[in-house]
């Protein structure tokens, strides 16, 4: 009990120090959760993208619950502990999933309209990761 009541007060005096870090990586932990959850009911809508890029409809089908696994996994570990080859990943993977979308035949839009998914994972990664400027004094 007491070890939990450590951890909250470390988690608020965290929060209140890193609000837009804390929303970003709240936004990433939405995104793939959301994404994985879907994939893990295999949603038909997806077989397409999938397809479109030489899998089989079959072999789409097999994937999903392992991209909802990898997901969920990528949307747990960015909440928590935001590692950088997580994030990169992260980036990665929904800059590809949105390009999907094209690929497949859907109009350009949907790509722009899915631009959030993967530059969240940048702007955190950015946050975290990127060196601060040498200041004089």
């Amino acid at each position: 009990m007491l070890l939990k009541m450590k951890f909250l007060e470390k988690f608020r005096l965290y929060a209140v120090r890193n609000r837009l870090e804390l929303v970003a990586r709240i936004g990433v932990f939405g995104t793939f959760l959301g994404h994985g959850t879907a994939a893990l009911k295999i949603n038909p809508k997806w077989i397409p993208l999938l397809t479109s890029v030489g899998f089989t409809s079959k072999e789409a089908v097999l994937m999903m619950p392992f991209i909802g696994i990898m997901d969920v996994v990528v949307a747990i570990i960015v909440l928590i502990h935001p590692v950088r080859g997580m994030l990169i990943w992260a980036a990665l993977w929904a800059f590809l999933a949105a390009l999907s979308r094209p690929v497949s035949g859907e109009p350009f839009v949907e790509f722009i309209e899915r631009s959030a998914n993967w530059c969240l994972p940048l702007v955190l990664l950015m946050m975290k990761y990127a060196r601060k400027p040498n200041t004089i004094g």
